[in-house]
């Protein structure tokens, strides 16, 4: 026996050898284990080229090491688009473009978002793979589009309406954002067990939601939300959804900025096993010490990013990172070991292994991909699933196309698809003027008015059956950098100053003309439209930059589809109703979880062109240990005569916390279509982890003996059925 097991690892050390002497170098042998090649990488490269490898380029040339570069990619690959993301002396790149994040958080479905990450990803890799066009800079570089490091998702929280970037985000909560954002990593980085199909990178960590003074400015809040609030979407991309690459954003976090924060170590690093890319936001390195004044000089900054765990600078920092070195303000033993987290995922993307192991070798050609007819149809589902209907008076909607011999589409949104600051450019957009067309073709006269010049817009609406206008907000505000000439527009450097509707006014004088007045709003984020909601009988609301959003559109206008989107935000009445904007201690009265006044909408609101029932709310048992679990089930009737979507919504309240908790906290949702008739049972489970606060005093999560409000509706304030779960001990 002892002969036999002799023999066997002298023909497994025999072959790895052999193995081994087919590369030039150990760490191309895909067989050897990931730290051991990374280990010979680092021994290989001088000190120039790991200096040069903590850009967002981690290609080392002399080694035939190639990397992967960043792409933007919020809701789509960005190669094009009104950020000009092509490249550089590139021409755009067409790719499939999905609606704005907070347009695919308005789904409530997360399965569906998670095939559109993956159309994103396959995009990708497609032209990482297939791109040969070369461009020449001014310098004499030349530049090819070379990126599956994808920065996507935002998994910021959209906590307050005035933020410049609250398109970017899935939502207000926690869980709900932390849901989607777990599903869109998982969609772009695929479910090959080795490979990724590419690597998310999560922006922007953490507690970044101002514009205005953003290069300075410090969120200041306490531990407990900074772990039950601020992080979590981050800690469930990481622990839940396997994310390996996240940018910091440019704000401190209680006066120290976080491209050079200790939890960066502390918590993504120790707490979650974090291991991978941390690269700065473009501009974040200088900010510490022109904004922040919180380094003295770049060289120090430099070395402060290293010290936190900083791996990519999208920055000028060489001269500072070679400066900190000669200065032993940080060693080569530093570097190295954050250089670690880079090639782990440069190694997990398959980028130093022989393209024949790789399962994604196969795409590329000849064919675009973003003309696949399944892309296509797959951007019209999530544009559909995005809609929500916010108001129905006597079932106006859906519209009898049967019964209509002229429409009248009017606003400034009607005849163009907005495209935002990170869309990349879509092989082609249909409008909202173009999908109603398409819908009614030539039986029925469809007018377009841009606005109520020369009475444009009264005179073709007073002769109409009905009247749609398309008002809302423009992403990029027309405007150059940092410039929005309507205060209540926003975007990124910008936040906004008014959440009012300017175009309102041509809301009301189409209304006086035409009580059959349908308002579609195509936001990016939420409007205090009290007038319109007041006396407009019906509206549509939908997030901007879907190629499919004019389609989409029609369906659900028409009844070939039945809006289910739900609100991923509070929609306050008026900026009264709102904390200062500086103020990140959700607790003084944002969110939902803290909101304590009657809102315009409320989070998770939606409407359907049907209804629905539930009943039979079952909790598998009537206390839970403080490490157990229990499932929550309900049956949800579809009561109305069509079909549709419904979003079960299920929500918590602790009622006798000796700690300060949400109002309601949502811990579970399942969008489910249902036929006139038809009933499912759905189930939740609920785990005791889930229902924990922040220990201050002993530094970790705590499961309280309580009692909680177990809670199903439709809304945060819709509630149907409600049953009391006793948390019990050990």
């Amino acid at each position: 026996m002892n002969a036999r097991r002799i023999f066997l690892a002298f023909v497994m050390l025999t072959t790895s050898l052999a193995w081994t002497q087919q590369y030039q170098y150990p760490f191309q042998n895909p067989n050897l284990p990931v730290e051991v090649r990374i280990n010979n990488i680092l021994s290989l490269m001088t000190l120039d080229e790991k200096i040069g490898a903590l850009s967002t380029n981690p290609d080392v040339p002399r080694l035939g090491i190639q990397g992967s570069k960043h792409i933007e990619g919020l809701h789509g690959v960005a190669y094009g688009g009104p950020g000009g993301w092509e490249g550089h002396g590139l021409q755009p790149h067409p790719t499939t473009q999905f609606p704005q994040s907070v347009g695919l958080g308005e789904t409530w479905d997360p399965d569906l978002l998670q095939k559109a990450a993956t159309v994103e990803a396959y995009e990708a890799r497609y032209i990482f793979q297939s791109e040969t066009q070369y461009a020449t800079s001014r310098q004499g570089e030349k530049y090819r589009r070379e990126g599956i490091v994808v920065r996507a998702p935002n998994t910021d929280l959209a906590r307050d309406p005035r933020w410049g970037r609250s398109e970017e985000s899935y939502g207000e909560d926690p869980y709900l954002t932390g849901t989607m954002a777990v599903a869109f990593i998982k969609g772009l980085q695929g479910n090959d067990p080795k490979y990724w199909l590419t690597a998310s990178l999560m922006k922007h960590f953490l507690a970044n939601s101002n514009e205005d003074g953003r290069d300075g400015s410090s969120s200041n809040f306490d531990e407990r939300l900074l772990r039950e609030y601020y992080s979590v979407p981050f800690r469930m991309g990481v622990m839940e959804g396997g994310a390996r690459a996240y940018m910091t954003a440019y704000n401190a976090y209680n006066g120290t900025p976080m491209a050079a924060s200790p939890i960066l170590k502390d918590m993504t690093m120790h707490d979650w096993g974090f291991h991978g890319i941390i690269c700065t936001d473009a501009g974040a390195l200088t900010n510490m010490v022109t904004y922040h004044n919180y380094f003295p000089d770049i060289d120090q900054a430099t070395a402060g990013a290293i010290h936190a765990g900083i791996n990519q600078f999208l920055d000028k920092y060489r001269e500072g990172a070679t400066a900190a070195v000669e200065k032993k303000l940080v060693n080569t033993a530093e570097i190295d070991e954050n250089l670690r987290g880079v090639y782990r995922v440069m190694i997990k993307l398959g980028l130093l292994d022989p393209p024949e192991m790789i399962p994604y070798s196969n795409i590329k050609g000849t064919t675009p991909v973003w003309n696949n007819e399944e892309h296509k149809a797959l951007v019209r589902k999530v544009t559909q699933e995005s809609i929500v209907l916010l108001k129905n008076l006597q079932k106006l909607l859906p519209l009898d196309k049967s019964k209509l011999k002229s429409v009248a589409v009017i606003g400034p949104y009607a005849n163009q698809v907005a495209l935002d600051w990170y869309s990349g450019t879509p092989p082609y957009a249909v409008s909202a003027l173009d999908g109603i067309k398409n819908k009614l073709g030539s039986a029925v006269k469809v007018s377009f008015a841009h606005d109520n010049t020369d009475n444009a817009a009264v005179n073709i609406a007073r002769s109409a059956n009905v009247a749609i206008v398309v008002v809302g907000n423009h992403p990029t505000c027309n405007a150059g950098w940092a410039k929005c000439p309507l205060p209540s527009d926003g975007k990124e450097a910008i936040d906004r100053k008014s959440i009012t509707l300017e175009q309102e006014e041509l809301v009301k004088q189409v209304l006086a003309v035409n009580p059959r007045t349908v308002v579609v709003l195509i936001s990016s984020f939420p409007y205090a439209i009290q007038w319109t909601e007041e006396h407009v009988p019906a509206i549509l609301q939908m997030a901007h930059n879907s190629q499919e959003e004019g389609n989409a559109l029609a369906d659900a206008l028409f009844g070939d589809y039945n809006p289910g989107g739900r609100l991923v935000v509070t929609w306050p009445m008026s900026l009264d109703q709102l904390p200062p904007m500086m103020d990140y201690d959700i607790r003084h009265g944002r969110t939902y979880m803290y909101f304590r006044q009657k809102p315009l909408y409320y989070f998770g609101y939606g409407l359907s062109y049907t209804t629905f029932a539930y009943s039979n709310l079952a909790i598998s048992s009537k206390d839970m240990k403080r490490d157990g679990v229990v499932t929550v089930s309900v049956d949800v009737h579809n009561s109305g005569s069509s079909t549709g979507d419904d979003v079960v919504q299920l929500y918590v309240a602790h009622v006798n916390s000796k700690v300060e908790r949400p109002l309601e906290e949502l811990k579970g949702f399942k969008r489910v279509t249902l036929r006139p008739g038809e009933t499912t049972t759905v189930h939740f489970t609920l785990n005791a982890d889930a229902l924990a606060y922040w220990n201050v005093a002993r530094g970790s999560f705590e499961v309280e003996l309580d009692q909680l409000n177990v809670m199903i509706g439709n809304s945060s304030a819709d509630i149907k059925l409600k049953q009391v779960l006793d948390i019990v001990p050990d």
